[in-house]
């Protein structure tokens, strides 16, 4: 099956320089996609996020295995071994961490793995799809039933995370898969919480319906940047065509 993709990667408005780092790569079977954000207030930002789509994209290489779910959870697990080794053996490294997102496309399916609270969408058939949960703070009072989404805005800690790469050892990774054919229209979304951050599920929807990946891509930066733009903000959008090329996509970034 044949796609198509775009991407996007800027320093917010409030940044000095962009600590995101996305990949996408043409690999034997498919087509990887990789985004990772830092964690903000850490130390080494940039480095953990650009390490870790690096050792995620050079470990799936590697890695020679038909079970794509557990092949996504090897390739993320070892990167968080890379970016917790890289800091504790560099001082003005320690305490450096990362969200990821891994997208694998193999003919009719998606397979992805997910750490922290950057985020996959599938918009099909004119529907959104959020298809992971945020590893948050929030998201495990709303989950324990202790707050509620219209509260949880207020709290404190509504930003901190419950789980990234470079912080432990052994790192539990969320994994899923979801098939479509030629009778789907798919679109999907990877992005960083600089663009969820400022943009909610139900406005993200409603620029999606835009079908055309040039339109989608400005509105997302334009409406990002016309809110203060606070974080940096990065984003992938793939979907499937009918193309005698196989691949093709653009990137674009600051």
């Amino acid at each position: 099956m044949n796609y198509t993709y775009v991407s996007q990667s800027r320093v917010g408005l409030k940044r000095e320089e962009n600590e995101d780092a996305l990949g996408i790569f043409e690999v034997e079977n498919g087509l990887l996609v990789i985004v990772c954000d830092r964690l903000g207030g850490n130390k080494g930002g940039e480095i953990a996020s650009t390490l870790a789509v690096e050792a995620i994209y050079s470990s799936f290489k590697k890695l020679e295995m038909s079970d794509y779910l557990e092949r996504i959870k090897i390739t993320i697990q070892d990167a968080n071994c890379a970016v917790l080794r890289e800091s504790l053996n560099n001082t003005h490294l320690r305490g450096m961490a990362t969200t990821a997102e891994v997208l694998f496309f193999s003919d009719s399916t998606a397979y992805w793995g997910h750490v922290g609270d950057s985020r996959i969408y599938l918009f099909k058939n004119d529907k959104l799809e959020q298809l992971i949960k945020d590893h948050t703070f929030v998201q495990k009072l709303l989950d324990e039933g202790m707050s509620t989404l219209k509260n949880s805005e207020t709290l404190p800690d509504k930003n901190v995370l419950t789980r990234a790469l470079g912080g432990i050892c052994k790192l539990e990774v969320d994994l899923g898969k979801t098939k479509f054919d030629h009778k789907d229209n798919c679109l999907f979304l990877v992005c960083t919480d600089g663009v969820t951050s400022t943009i909610p599920n139900n406005e993200i929807e409603e620029i999606l319906f835009l079908k055309d990946h040039g339109e989608i891509s400005s509105e997302l930066s334009s409406l990002v940047e016309e809110r203060g733009a606070p974080d940096n903000f990065s984003y992938v959008l793939i979907s499937k065509i009918v193309s005698s090329q196989l691949y093709r996509g653009v990137f674009e970034g600051e």
